[in-house]
């Protein structure tokens, strides 16, 4: 359960800066991650690098940590700067720091701050 709650949680890391949600439709890797200014070791923690958020228009998510995969829902706020993942019954809210058509920096206060860069499928 810990795992999925960061794996979700993870991948739900979206920035935002006049962005829409056509902006984030695609697969993003996950290349930092940064919690109490402290930047995590992405390897040691999930025994990969090979971490992906792949977001879809109708609303479809999926968290991908190496060769495990997880769905869920995903929702932009009205105003692009709050991006939630929701999970079965667990909603996972990430405040977008930035986010462009390539990169995108996202914050949740319990799990830290994350960098993803868009990447081909």
């Amino acid at each position: 359960m810990s795992k999925l709650f960061f794996c979700i949680a993870f991948l739900l890391a979206l920035s935002t800066s006049a962005q829409t949600s056509k902006e984030l439709i695609g697969k993003w890797q996950l290349v930092k991650w940064t919690k109490n200014g402290k930047e995590k070791n992405i390897q040691e923690r999930f025994k990969t690098d090979q971490i992906f958020q792949v977001f879809k228009e109708n609303g479809d998510f999926e968290s991908v940590i190496g060769e495990e995969s997880h769905k869920a829902k995903w929702k932009l706020s009205d105003d692009n700067s709050h991006l939630t993942i929701i999970s079965v019954i667990l909603p996972v809210e990430f405040t977008i720091n930035s986010f462009d058509s390539q990169k995108r920096v996202i914050t949740n206060t319990q799990v830290g701050t994350f960098e993803y860069k868009k990447v081909s499928e």
